[in-house]
């Protein structure tokens, strides 16, 4: 009976049925081993922990590691998960699942140098998982690794990573970030044919533009920014900044003094400025 629900994919049955059977008294590695498996697949955290006892009792050569490492990671029990994973790492090396969860319990507790390691090694094992890689980009982003982090991200989508605005957003900041600004904002460009309100997207070109000289261009988008948005302080204050670059100083400062009356808390944001030279 187990065995056909398990055929016909009504897993919830065929767990049933393997447990009657153990209280039938088959109790086996074989026995606990379909039960563990079932109650894992079917996310019974709890079940997973007491078979994967009982089938390490009935076959001490049972792997049973993973499987309560990653209930110990989905409890966000990152001690516990790193102490079974590292156990599995050792029973079944070849499974690239291992490495991979050992770096996401590190990522977890933003201890992004150490889970490095294993996001590579993960991806070493298993080179279809074009997630890991782009995962590992956004690692690389988190410790201004730019120069890798472009490279994962890049990687993953030749992988066949997709390419929504999430991706794309990403992908133009790692190209800002490392210096590219004509291939940051072409993609960032992608994104505002979708969404051309985004000001958030907007800002990003500004400030590329902005920290690159480019004040006029610049200038420009925080020009649309405030025709979607008149009350934006922070834009009109870039734009002020930006004509004092091109040598308007006294425009630039009517606009700047104009932003601060909107929001007083850019008084703060141009000392800071005016500090740092900018």
């Amino acid at each position: 009976m187990a065995s056909v629900y398990f055929d016909l994919r009504k897993y919830g049955q065929a767990r049933e049925q393997y447990i009657k059977l153990e209280q039938k008294g088959d109790a086996t590695a074989a026995t606990y081993e379909q039960i563990l498996e079932l109650s894992y697949n079917l996310k019974l955290s709890d079940d997973v922990v007491a078979y994967a006892e009982k089938f390490k009792k009935a076959d001490p050569k049972a792997k049973v590691s993973f499987y309560v490492g990653k209930v110990e990671y989905d409890r966000d029990n990152y001690g516990e998960a790193l102490k079974h994973l590292n156990a599995a790492a050792k029973e079944s090396p070849e499974n690239a699942e291992v490495p991979y969860m050992i770096a996401r319990s590190y990522a977890d507790m933003q201890n992004y140098k150490q889970c490095i390691p294993f996001f590579q090694k993960a991806i070493a094992l298993d080179t279809s998982k074009n997630n890991w890689v782009y995962e590992l980009g956004l690692i690389y982003y988190a410790i201004h690794d730019d120069k890798n982090a472009l490279k994962c991200i890049i990687d993953a989508g030749n992988k066949g990573y997709r390419r929504d605005n999430d991706y794309l957003e990403n992908l133009g900041i790692a190209q800002l970030n490392v210096g590219n600004l004509d291939e940051g904002v072409n993609i960032l460009n992608e994104i505002l044919k979708k969404r051309p309100s985004d000001i958030n997207i907007l800002n990003m070109i500004a400030e590329a533009f902005y920290y690159k000289g480019k004040f006029q261009q610049a200038i420009d988008h925080w020009d649309q920014i405030l025709s979607y948005d008149m009350q934006n302080a922070s834009a009109l204050y870039m734009i002020g900044m930006a004509y004092q670059k091109k040598g308007d100083k006294d425009k630039g400062q009517r606009l700047c003094d104009k932003a601060i009356e909107m929001d007083p808390s850019l008084a703060s944001h141009k000392q800071k400025k005016q500090m740092m030279g900018l």
